[in-house]
């Protein structure tokens, strides 16, 4: 009579603690969560090697877990349309931080500018499990904003 009752007290305890756990920093799931407006932190004495341009602006980056590593997603909004080419450019990774550039090339004749639904950009990059051990944050910069998820 008293096996049962301790089972299923600690299965009533053990359920309770999965919703305090699952959103503790101890969750593995929830180590690059949302994504948070920053500044850009390209310095103006930089002359990067590759010819495209920065996006005019980055709104959205999500970091989506894969096996062996991270997708990390984000999307640009471009002056006008017609910017092709996108990529995450990444930077050396320092002090546990990497950054990667949100590169284009702009239209090579004249565009519209629309929308900002039809002007949208989005690319993507894998990162793997063996890099990701050594960083805590991820930034995706573009000319005007960045925007950066931690652990």
């Amino acid at each position: 009579m008293n096996k049962p009752l301790i089972a299923a007290l600690c299965a009533t305890l053990a359920l309770g603690a999965c919703s305090t756990i699952g959103k503790s920093r101890l969750n593995p799931f929830n180590w690059f969560g949302g994504s948070e407006e920053t500044v850009a932190v390209l310095s103006p004495t930089e002359r990067p090697a590759d010819p495209r341009l920065l996006v005019s602006q980055v709104t959205e980056m999500q970091l989506e877990r894969m096996p062996g590593g991270v997708i990390i997603r984000a999307t640009g909004l471009p002056p006008t349309q017609g910017y092709w080419d996108a990529e995450l450019v990444a930077r050396p990774v320092e002090d546990g931080k990497i950054v990667y550039d949100f590169r284009v090339f702009p239209p090579l004749g004249g565009a519209a500018v629309s929308t900002p639904q039809s002007r949208e950009v989005t690319v993507a990059a894998f990162l793997s499990n063996i890099k990701l051990d050594s960083i805590r944050q991820i930034t995706v910069q573009g000319e005007t904003n960045a925007r950066t998820s931690r652990r």
